[in-house]
């Protein structure tokens, strides 16, 4: 049987203008059957179907270092080796095609392919015609980490807009939200937030996978492509990344581990103000500081505050780059105790609220509106009494996107 006829058969078929691919197995219930961290991503469907879907296709693959099979095999080399269709350039995002880039870069060739690798955080963040010329299909295959303002999410959105543009079929090779998919909280971005850090009106945690996210750009935000996504099989959504049996690999130069992942939607709200977030360290993003800052005051106010699933310890550090270069940081190390219970945006606005209530104007507080991306919510940290008075003013907002979301779903 045929994908069209399987998604016609289980009633999947078009909806909203975006065409999902699911493979039989997950369509007759074969997903709840694989084993508990056996995880099967996009890629691992794709390459077991010898890439019937790309047939006579002439593709351009979007990706990065975690762009792997389960035996840590490059998408890019497994595409371009296939042999049933043209892989004719790659794409990178932020941080570049092996993750190691810090800051803009340019276009360059990858090494085991010998292919053209265009860069979309260089001179562009769009694919232009002279990038996608002789392409029929984009195939997108990037890990996530499950927070609105990681660019990934925008890489997406930018390049099925571009697909849908210039008529071409774009593929998602679906990955799991390494965060679980359970977690939809913070603030709705503002519309004149939106851009690289907030593709759209969605929360900071927007609990989704790459190909859940696809479908709702899709069809809710109007984007129209012809869109397929291939499924993972064996994944449910209470799954955090390290019950998948997959390999991790850092989506990013900072984020080293699972436990950063998990501790980034709060601690990155830091990330445009004075304060250090650990990068220069061994442990971004599981710290942060700053010079004028008082480790024991301010791990002493914090863990009064009993935000659940955490516990923070006095630490000083001086970062070897970023934020306080070589500058001595007072601050806290977060100890993740319970992730099940750990409430990422209750803890990052009320780590935000503290240190505006202990330092004052030492701490340059209008900056996390940059990324918290609410001005509602950035009004609510300055003025509250208490922390938990903040997160009542983007309940309705989000009840909203919880609602819209539903539609979109693929996984249990």
């Amino acid at each position: 049987m045929e994908p069209e006829q399987m998604m016609q058969k289980s009633g999947l078929g078009n909806h909203g203008g975006c065409v999902l691919l699911f493979w039989l197995m997950a369509l007759t219930g074969g997903c709840a059957a694989t084993p508990r961290g056996q995880v099967v991503c996009g890629i691992d469907a794709l390459t077991r179907d010898h890439f019937r879907v790309l047939e006579g296709r002439r593709v351009a693959l979007i990706t990065n270092q975690t762009g792997r099979d389960r035996e840590g095999h490059r998408d890019a080399s497994l595409l371009a080796g296939a042999g049933n269709f043209k892989l004719v350039c790659l794409f990178s995002p932020e941080h570049g095609l092996y993750g190691n880039v810090d800051e803009r870069i340019g276009n360059t060739l990858d090494s085991e392919t010998g292919l053209k690798v265009y860069s979309l955080y260089g001179k562009t963040t769009r694919p232009t015609d002279a990038m996608l010329e002789g392409v029929d299909t984009l195939v997108f295959d990037i890990q996530d980490v499950g927070a609105r303002f990681y660019t990934y999410s925008a890489t997406l959105g930018i390049c099925m807009e571009e697909a849908a543009k210039r008529k071409l079929r774009f593929i998602v090779l679906d990955r799991p939200n390494p965060v679980t998919g359970l977690t939809v909280d913070g603030p709705v971005a503002d519309a004149d937030h939106f851009g690289f850090t907030a593709y759209g009106p969605m929360p900071v945690t927007h609990g989704m996978t790459f190909g859940e996210l696809a479908r709702l750009y899709n069809d809710a935000w109007g984007i129209h492509a012809d869109l397929l996504i291939v499924p993972m099989e064996g994944w449910r959504r209470g799954m955090w990344y390290d019950q998948t049996g997959l390999p991790w690999v850092n989506p990013s130069p900072n984020l080293r581990n699972l436990t950063a992942a998990t501790l980034y939607p709060a601690v990155c709200l830091l990330e445009s103000t004075n304060v250090s977030v650990g990068r220069g360290t061994d442990q971004p993003f599981e710290r942060f500081g700053a010079p004028w800052m008082d480790g024991r005051q301010l791990a002493a106010a914090l863990n009064a505050r009993h935000l659940p699933g955490l516990s923070f310890m006095p630490i000083e550090f001086t970062p070897q780059n970023s934020t306080f270069t070589g500058q001595r940081c007072q601050g806290v190390q977060i100890l993740l105790i319970d992730r099940e219970r750990y409430k990422p945006m209750r803890s990052g606005v009320t780590i935000v609220w503290m240190i505006h209530q202990l330092y004052g104007d030492s701490f340059q507080l209008a900056k996390v509106e940059r990324l918290l991306q609410n001005h509602q919510a950035m009004v609510a940290i300055e003025r509250a009494s208490d922390p938990k008075q903040i997160e009542m003013v983007w309940r309705s907002s989000l009840k909203v996107f919880e609602e819209l979301r539903l539609k979109y779903l693929i996984y249990n």
